[in-house]
């Protein structure tokens, strides 16, 4: 009784997780089911429905309701949709659809930063009585079904009639927690194909799954464990050089934690015949931000491209809601600061800007398209979770794309004289204003002015190596995301009505002890003492730079590998990862969007 009682009740301290022997019984069971039905379609897929439910129920408990009735909302309204003629009905229904999805969202995920908001606006006292409790993968699953109603809106596909089979689609057990965000454009046509895996396939899914697990255990949780838990939760306890490696270390973390849930769990659906996108593709080797947002969480960038940017007007026109979102941001951002130099700065950027696109027409278009990248960042940022932290992240990676667009725009010489100015700008803030923030800012700065200085020398004797160049990109913009993360991570895994003081006076402290004079005599200790989570970083990223030919070929050599020779190779490799777990598993960060 007891051990059924464990197998089948809710334990909020005990989530199902891949790293878990649990989930891999768990799906050794359901793959043995599954191989007895797997191409009777409709029954596989009815299978694969219920066993996802159980999934999220053992993640989430009794929210499993919210996820079915996500399910039968969306597609009812979907077939609702496609059958209205009127062109009125069928828009009011896709913002039913909206109304639908994003309220519940809003409510589960916002309730707190809402009611803080309205406080400090309007300096009302309202409270929350009830602790909200936040459902595992609420923004994933609700991206998914609001993107499906809309395709549906827009014709791009015909809806799914059966709702065992959209429940399936919406639901896939593998994807559902931390996406990847599935298009039904993608998935839906897999739904009624007859189960396929060829010999290199099996291969190749192995792989990812060992993969994706030796990520996630041997880099993040051993990275969050031995070094980047310990700082960001005390910063003033430890040096500048070490919350300067934290940042860095945390970089690497995050990245392996989530695409090493995504590695693991498109291998799980290959298994079962079923094809998940691609959500990374070595993000850090990205020379520029906006390439680095084409390669991490694409399935979210691609999301936010086709359902916020390009409604909001994209590179074609600012619209209504660009106008709406900037303002409300802005706004928000000032009466909350409470601070009339924030106030300032941000009323005479919106000035120069509209000026600028009022005065000089043949910019207008870049200055349309800059605006509508920003709001899309910044809710972006939002998506994240529930503290003004995100916004800043979501906002300073938006600053990040379009710097780069006007800077690459812009000759040698120019790009010299402008951060040279910015350069001397902070210097005299130094001076006049002295603050930690001032000195960060000047040293990046300054490197930046040299390296550009370096690249005019290089270039006027014609002598400047591509490689060189793609390096230093490379580099720079490892530091600007590493740096953009602060806010990310002190916003992470915090009591959402705690989320925006608590997570803005860590990220405070750490910019306080990163900005301050460092004692260099004690790095050498510091690298000695954390040599082997500056070892295990450093491999980390050589692994990640390695060029993607040369990993597919390993890819490809471990496919099709003889079984046998395949079992020893990935018996060993877990033998490798386990000696790595912690006293407790830690949960994919991911989980709590």
């Amino acid at each position: 009784m007891e051990l059924l009682r464990h197998i089948f009740a809710f334990d909020a301290e005990s989530p199902l997780l891949f790293t878990q022997f649990y989930f891999w019984a768990f799906f050794a069971i359901v793959f043995a089911f599954f191989a007895l039905m797997q191409n009777k379609i409709l029954l596989r897929n009815t299978f694969l429905f219920a066993v996802s439910l159980f999934f999220y129920y053992k993640t989430s408990g009794i929210f499993v309701g919210l996820l079915v009735f996500s399910v039968l909302a969306n597609w009812l309204l979907a077939i609702w949709i496609h059958s209205t003629k009127k062109e009125i009905g069928r828009k009011m229904l896709v913002i039913a659809s909206a109304v639908i999805d994003l309220g519940i969202l809003c409510y589960f995920k916002y309730a707190y930063f809402f009611t803080d908001l309205t406080n400090s606006l309007f300096g009302t006292h309202y409270s929350i009585v009830e602790h909200i409790i936040l459902p595992v993968g609420i923004s994933f699953f609700t991206f998914q079904t609001l993107s499906y109603t809309v395709d549906v809106y827009r014709r791009r596909i015909e809806p799914v009639r059966n709702i065992l089979n959209f429940g399936f689609y919406v639901s896939f057990f593998p994807q559902l927690v931390a996406g990847p965000i599935v298009r039904a454009t993608d998935f839906v046509p897999q739904l009624y194909k007859p189960y396929s895996l060829t010999r290199r396939y099996f291969g190749i899914a192995i792989f990812w799954i060992l993969n994706g697990l030796a990520k996630k255990i041997i880099l993040s949780d051993y990275l969050a464990v031995n070094f980047v838990d310990r700082v960001f939760n005390s910063p003033l306890l430890f040096s500048g050089f070490e919350n300067t490696m934290a940042l860095l270390v945390y970089s690497m973390q995050v990245y392996a934690d989530f695409s090493g849930y995504t590695d693991i769990a498109i291998g799980v659906a290959m298994l079962m015949g079923f094809y998940l996108p691609r959500n990374f593709n070595s993000p850090y080797k990205a020379a520029n931000c906006s390439n680095f947002w084409k390669r991490w969480h694409i399935s979210l960038s691609k999301w936010l491209q086709d359902y916020l940017y390009i409604p909001l007007g994209g590179n074609r026109n600012a619209t209504f809601g660009t106008f709406f979102w900037i303002i409300l941001i802005a706004m928000t951002g000032v009466l909350l600061s409470g601070s009339w130099v924030i106030a300032c700065i941000v009323f005479g950027i919106a000035a120069v800007i509209l000026l600028w696109g009022l005065f000089v027409p043949s910019r207008r278009n870049k200055i349309i398209t800059n605006l509508n990248l920003m709001v899309t960042m910044l809710l972006g940022g939002l998506w994240h979770g529930a503290s003004f932290n995100f916004i800043i992240w979501g906002g300073l990676n938006g600053v990040g794309i379009v710097a780069y667009k006007i800077w690459k725009s812009w000759n040698t010489w120019v790009k010299l004289i402008v951060i040279a100015l910015i350069t001397e700008g902070i210097y005299t803030l130094i001076i006049y204003a002295p603050a930690p923030l001032w000195n960060l800012l000047f040293v990046w700065t300054a490197i930046i002015t040299a390296g550009t200085l370096l690249k005019s020398i290089l270039t006027a004797c014609k002598a400047n190596p591509e490689w060189l160049d793609n390096a230093w990109g490379v580099v720079q913009t490892f530091f600007f995301i590493s740096f953009t993360r602060l806010f990310f991570r002190s916003s992470s895994n915090l009591d959402p009505a705690m989320a925006n003081q608590e997570a803005w006076q860590t990220a405070s402290n750490m910019v306080n002890q990163i900005g301050s004079a460092w004692n260099t005599a004690t790095i050498p200790d510091i690298c000695m003492g954390y040599w082997k989570v500056f070892v295990v970083f450093a491999i980390g990223m050589i692994i990640h730079w390695i060029p993607e030919h040369t990993k597919r070929r390993y890819r490809y050599a471990f496919a099709v590998m003889p079984l046998w020779l395949m079992a020893i190779c990935a018996s060993l490799v877990i033998f490798c990862i386990y000696q790595f777990v912690t006293a407790e598993l830690q949960p994919f960060i991911y989980f709590q969007f």
